[in-house]
């Protein structure tokens, strides 16, 4: 489970991400862009120079910008800056090599753990995913969505030739329709 560490990082670096090649950002500016609290900002971005994903700029115009293109940076690499080695659960961790050990094994009296298998696939998984996702993936402007009038939900679905859409919750009885 990531925490707002993750979370909030990330938002960060994908608004760098957007505004890349453009002049620094204060963080003042980008707690106020994305809603969040500018003391844990400060917190993160040291750990983000740190990692050296970020670079600062003292000054009138200062502020912060990536330290290397958006589609060198990986996912992984933010996430590792901002919460450690990245494990599915506490009692799973890496070890020097990088392969995972459950905090159990070698404990005596304690059979191999049952479920070491599952979290470590978990773990595979995820880093994988995290690995081949980058700053420039998350700076890509989102798919637009036709537009909806006010208190309209958009709970539009589409497959294949079909497109059905529900009004229920809206106070309007369901709707399909089909397109060719």
């Amino acid at each position: 489970m990531f925490s707002t560490k993750a979370e909030y990082g990330v938002r960060v670096m994908a608004h760098l991400a957007k505004h890349y090649g453009e002049r620094p950002i204060s963080l003042a500016t980008i707690a106020d862009a994305e809603g969040l609290p500018l003391a844990y900002l400060e917190h993160l971005v040291q750990r983000l120079r740190k990692a050296e994903l970020v670079e600062s700029r003292r000054g009138a115009h200062g502020g912060y910008t990536l330290a290397r293109e958006a589609g060198e940076i990986t996912m992984a690499e933010v996430v590792r800056a901002l919460e450690g080695e990245i494990a599915p659960i506490e009692c799973i961790s890496a070890d020097a090599e990088g392969g995972l050990i459950c905090v159990r094994e070698g404990e005596m009296g304690h059979d191999p753990c049952p479920t070491k298998l599952l979290w470590t696939r978990v773990q595979g998984s995820i880093v994988r995913t995290l690995t081949e996702m980058t700053l420039a993936d998350l700076a890509k402007p989102a798919r637009t969505r036709p537009e909806r009038g006010p208190g309209e939900p958009d709970l539009r679905r589409e497959a294949g030739g079909r497109t059905s859409q529900s009004n229920r919750g809206a106070g309007s009885p369901a709707e399909v329709t089909q397109t060719v």
